[in-house]
């Protein structure tokens, strides 16, 4: 198994690092400026929803753009260089597989949208606020499966695991994150949502 130093020394892999760096940086930026008078949860919420709609609408949309007019494989640009570095891990990401491309078109535009909206929504105390929450998570968690699942039910032959970089930063890392937050997320809808239920409540009326 080749050593992740040695990978991440290839100016591609550094270069697409830096790039979700900066990304990562600008959404944190964005989303404590958008937040310093929210509540310490909510101004964090603030920052990955400033960080996803960044990744939906600069990364997923060139990518969808670049998979319609042609493939990753045959495009030239930095997004490009970006896409072609994921594709060492996943092959498909390369040569516009039509159920990655379908995903990613609702992504980028639907889910980039909920995103500002759910914004919107927390920093305008909006009653749907935990409405768009949920169903932000449900699309972020579904895209991951049917990215995955389908591979996976063929003995996932466009999957690279051949190496450190490729597996724990690449596809497992990077793929990650979009499951723990949206569920840490789901699970602060429910709570907030049974705390409002139970304010709701007659008194004397058992709670369940």
């Amino acid at each position: 198994m080749t050593l992740w130093p040695a990978e991440l020394s290839s100016p591609a892999a550094a270069g697409s690092l830096l790039l979700c760096a900066a990304q990562l940086a600008a959404g944190y930026a964005l989303g404590s400026s958008l937040g310093c008078g929210a509540s310490s949860a909510d101004r964090w919420v603030l920052v990955w929803l400033c960080y996803d709609a960044l990744v939906h609408f600069t990364l997923e949309g060139p990518f969808v753009y670049l998979s319609l007019v042609g493939s990753v494989a045959d495009s030239d640009g930095i997004i490009a260089s970006l896409w072609k570095e994921y594709g060492k891990a996943d092959a498909r990401w390369l040569h516009s597989d039509p159920t990655i491309v379908s995903l990613e078109m609702l992504t980028a535009v639907l889910d980039g949208l909920l995103a500002l909206l759910l914004i919107y929504a927390i920093l305008k105390e909006k009653y749907y606020r935990h409405f768009i929450q949920i169903t932000l998570c449900v699309c972020e968690l579904y895209g991951g499966w049917m990215t995955f699942c389908p591979d996976w039910l063929i003995g996932s032959p466009n999957l690279n695991t051949s190496n450190w970089l490729y597996l724990w930063v690449y596809l497992v890392f990077f793929n990650g994150v979009w499951v723990l937050i949206p569920g840490l997320l789901l699970w602060q809808s429910w709570i907030e949502l049974k705390k409002m239920h139970q304010k709701e409540m007659k008194p004397g009326k058992k709670f369940r």
